[in-house]
C-alpha cells in the first residue's frame, strides 16, 4: 500500500498544556500531522475549548518536520485580512508547515450570538473570507466589496511560505461544502461519514470542480475518523458514545450513529475499518482520540505502532 502515500495525524489529546510535549512524541513516533480544532462558546455554559492557531503555533515551535493542521478554524469569525496575516505568520514560523482546515460551525449557536454574528449566514461569510485571503496570499493588492466584507487595496507583507499558498482543506457534511471544497479548497476533511457517504463525496467534489473547470489532480483527500480502541466494538463504542455525546447528540439512538461513523474495537477491527475509508479515497488519515484522558496515551502509541504500519508496508 506504500505507493497510496499515506499520511497520518492525530489531534491534540493530552491537554493543551501539553501541547509541546505531545507534539514532540508524535514527531518521534512518525506521524506527519498534529491537529487542533476549535470553538469560541462550546455551549452554554461552554465546555473546554481552546483557540487552533495559538496551539498549533505552540506544536510547530516543539517541532522539525511534523506539520501541524487546524481541524478546523472557525472561519465565519475571522475577518479575511486578519486571519491571512495569522496564517502567513504561521506558516513562515513553522518552515511552511501549515495546512489550514477551515468549517462554518453551527453546531452551537450561542457561539455566533455572542460575537454578535448570525448563524444563517456563516457559509456565506465563509465563502467571502476564503475568496478574499486566497487572494491576499498572492502578495497583490485586493479590492473586493462583498456582502459581509469590504476592502480597499489592502494587502499583507510577508505572504505565507508554501506557494501559491498554503493548503487549504474545507472541512463539513453536506453538498454546500463540497462546493465550497471544488471551488476555495485544496483539499477536502469531512467527518462523521461512512465510507460510503466519502466515496460519493469525492464523486460530487469532482463533479463540482469539472464545473468549474478546476483541476484536482494535486487536491489532498483526507478524513477525520473518531476512534477508540479496545478489545471488544461494545465498550469501544460506549466510551466513544461517551467522550462524544456532549458535542454530537442526536437522539437516543447516538450508540448506533457512533457505530456507524467511528473506528472501534481492536486494532484488527480499526485496520479493517479505515481500509474502506482508503479505498473510498481518503489518503490523509488524521485521528480524534474518542477515550478518557488516562487512556490517550496509549491510542496515540498503538496507533503509531500497530495501526499505521499496516498501511505504510513496513
Amino acid at each position: 500500500m506504500a505507493d497510496l502515500d499515506l499520511r497520518f495525524g492525530a489531534g491534540l489529546a493530552l491537554g493543551v498544556g501539553e501541547t509541546a510535549r505531545q507534539a514532540r512524541w508524535m514527531e518521534e513516533l512518525g506521524y506527519d500531522y498534529f491537529s487542533a480544532g476549535e470553538h469560541f462558546m462550546r455551549g452554554d455554559p461552554p465546555g473546554p475549548t481552546h483557540a487552533a492557531l495559538p496551539v498549533l503555533a505552540v506544536a510547530a515551535g516543539a517541532t522539525d518536520e511534523l506539520r501541524i493542521l487546524s481541524s478546523i478554524i472557525l472561519t465565519p469569525f475571522y475577518h479575511p485580512l486578519v486571519l491571512a496575516r495569522m496564517t502567513a505568520t504561521l506558516d513562515a514560523a513553522s518552515g511552511g508547515r501549515l495546512t489550514l482546515g477551515v468549517g462554518v460551525g453551527g453546531e452551537f449557536p450561542v457561539e455566533f450570538e455572542a460575537a454578535g454574528l448570525q448563524v444563517n449566514q456563516r457559509g456565506r461569510r465563509t465563502d467571502e473570507c476564503l475568496e478574499v485571503m486566497r487572494k491576499l496570499w498572492t502578495g497583490e493588492r485586493v479590492t473586493f466589496a462583498g456582502r459581509h466584507f469590504q476592502l480597499t487595496d489592502a494587502m499583507i507583507n510577508p505572504t505565507p511560505v508554501q506557494q501559491p499558498n498554503l493548503p487549504v482543506w474545507v472541512s463539513g457534511r453536506r453538498d454546500a461544502a463540497m462546493a465550497r471544497a471544488a471551488k476555495f479548497g485544496d483539499g477536502w476533511m469531512p467527518y462523521f461519514y461512512d465510507a460510503s457517504r466519502y466515496r460519493d463525496s469525492v464523486e460530487k467534489i469532482k463533479g463540482f470542480a469539472a464545473e468549474a473547470g478546476r483541476d484536482l489532480s494535486q487536491f489532498q483527500w483526507a478524513h477525520f475518523p473518531y476512534i477508540a480502541i479496545y478489545p471488544t466494538e461494545q465498550q469501544a463504542a460506549e466510551v466513544a458514545a461517551e467522550q462524544l455525546g456532549g458535542r454530537y447528540l442526536y437522539g437516543g439512538e447516538f450508540l448506533d450513529i457512533v457505530r456507524k461513523y467511528c473506528l472501534l474495537g481492536t486494532v484488527e477491527n480499526c485496520i479493517q475499518q479505515l481500509q474502506e475509508y482508503i479505498d473510498a479515497g481518503a489518503r490523509h488519515i488524521v485521528f480524534s482520540i474518542s477515550c478518557p484522558r488516562e487512556d490517550r496515551e496509549r491510542h496515540l502509541e498503538v496507533i503509531a505502532k500497530e495501526l499505521v504500519p499496516h498501511f505504510r508496508g513496513r
